[in-house]
């Protein structure tokens, strides 16, 4: 019988664990889309337990909770930190065979050197240990990046956040770069009640009155220029679908007229103005050589009921079955017809898509850029082992594994990061077991080495031209073993 996550977890082959231990465990990270708060980072924060840093935001555990019969209270309540721990403890051992119940662990283990399985009757113990711990230096928030040897982070940020926290960062000595990301979701959101008080603050980041559709892209032109100067260089998308509508720049100049007037919009317009929005953004990121990534079809905020009581993002989420491939299509032609098509990482929340992500970045890859377009890894309910093994399946029958930019953890927490460990362990049972089975050249291993290394870490790098990392400040890396 195998121990229970050994050095060799997910390795099932003496190729698999050659291709980890020796080239995908050593590699530096890039976290090139995650929810990390940047003002943490700069403040570099000390927590005062695991419940803060672990529990606190963490959707995937809420769920987890919520479907073991945990009141609310002890979820997203009132309840102490201590007891909203305990009933994590008392759930894990009923999350067997959900990636929670090897994360949870894998995170014990490489942050805190806890070995001991996490349940009601050692949350104690392991509460007090991880609370020690962490009031020590080096378990504040830049210690726990550097330790992972985590390089680049990039953050999700609002048009109208001050990078203050990001510009704060850049005058330090700390090694790890910390980008943002432009992500203009609420700038696209004419139909929201509150869309006129964020384009007051829209405005005001900008240094723009916003009365009409032209001044709406003079302040986004400005943020975005804003945002490249403090290193961005990829923007974010979180959209049900795409949106492809017909218009003209004055029907869309109209619509915005109405909408600042604060009258209602019809379903057409709307989807006009979006479609507009969409092409508007695409263009300035190609003009600066940016990545644009699209996250496609999640179905949000299902449950009224809670909506109502936690408000947005509290993990009432779900995979959407919304239509794709046609928008994709379209939206992704206009701007080729145009030649103004930048770098594109595409990410679907449906595995039934997979197929349809896959082949479609094959329609717009140039030559321009190895790897120009990308079928993103797998995202929120994908990021598991059986669906990441799809997603590199059909990447690799329909296109090039070997271009991939590899993993992200799309993460609010700071102990998300051995979610990197495995992705690479995942990748390299593939391939390995692909060697052990004839089915890829024994001869060709030292290419395939090569091959992790650029998956786990240099196809990010060049692709979103960051500079080599420098070697770690730390000679400990939790990642290897």
């Amino acid at each position: 019988m195998t121990p229970f996550l050994s050095d060799d977890f997910l390795l099932h082959s003496a190729t698999a664990r050659q291709l980890y231990h020796f080239h995908a465990a050593p590699q530096p990270i890039i976290d090139y889309h995650c929810h990390l708060p940047p003002d943490q980072i700069a403040q570099n924060r000390q927590f005062e337990n695991i419940t803060q840093v672990w529990l606190y935001g963490d959707h995937y555990k809420w769920r987890a909770m919520r479907a073991n019969g945990v009141n609310e209270r002890f979820v997203t309540g009132d309840a102490s930190d201590w007891e909203k721990f305990e009933k994590w403890a008392e759930t894990v051992p009923y999350t067997v065979r959900n990636p929670l119940y090897n994360w949870t662990h894998l995170e014990l283990r490489r942050y805190f050197g806890i070995t001991e399985l996490l349940n009601k009757n050692s949350a104690r113990r392991i509460y007090d240990r991880c609370n020690e711990l962490l009031q020590t230096p080096e378990y504040a928030v830049q210690s726990l990046l550097r330790k992972m040897n985590v390089v680049t982070v990039c953050t999700t940020d609002d048009p109208a956040d001050s990078l203050e926290y990001h510009q704060a960062l850049a005058a330090t000595d700390f090694g790890t770069r910390i980008l943002p990301t432009f992500r203009p979701d609420k700038a696209m959101t004419p139909e929201a009640p509150d869309y006129n008080q964020y384009l007051d603050r829209l405005g005001a980041a900008a240094g723009v009155g916003i009365q009409t559709y032209a001044d709406l892209q003079a302040a986004l032109r400005q943020r975005h220029d804003f945002f490249a100067a403090q290193g961005g260089r990829l923007s974010d998308h979180g959209l049900e679908r795409l949106y492809v509508a017909d218009y003209t720049e004055a029907e869309v100049a109209a619509i915005f007229t109405k909408a600042r007037a604060g009258q209602a919009l019809s379903a057409a317009e709307v989807e006009q103005f979006k479609s507009a929005m969409l092409i508007f953004l695409a263009e300035l990121d190609w003009e600066k050589g940016w990545t644009q990534q699209f996250h496609l079809g999640a179905l949000r905020n299902n449950n009224t009921r809670a909506l109502r009581q936690l408000g947005p993002d509290t993990g009432w989420d779900s995979i959407g079955d919304f239509e794709q491939g046609r928008a994709l299509s379209r939206f992704l032609d206009r701007l080729d017809t145009q030649d103004k098509l930048a770098k594109t990482i595409l990410y679907n929340l449906n595995p039934a898509d997979n197929d349809l992500f896959a082949t479609m970045i094959g329609n717009f890859q140039d030559g321009s850029v190895a790897g120009k377009m990308q079928f993103g890894s797998g995202w929120w309910f994908l990021d598991q082992k059986d669906s990441m093994e799809k997603q590199l399946n059909a990447l690799s029958n329909m296109g090039l594994l070997s271009r991939f930019v590899g993993m992200l953890t799309d993460s609010r927490s700071f102990l998300s990061f051995p979610r990197h460990e495995y992705f690479r362990r995942i990748l390299c049972n593939l391939l390995g077991r692909d060697v052990e089975n004839g089915e890829l050249p024994a001869e060709e291993l030292p290419w395939l080495g090569e091959l992790v290394e650029k998956i786990s870490y240099g196809n990010a790098r060049d692709y979103f031209g960051f500079a080599p990392a420098a070697a770690p400040a730390s000679a400990e890396y939790f990642g290897a073993n």
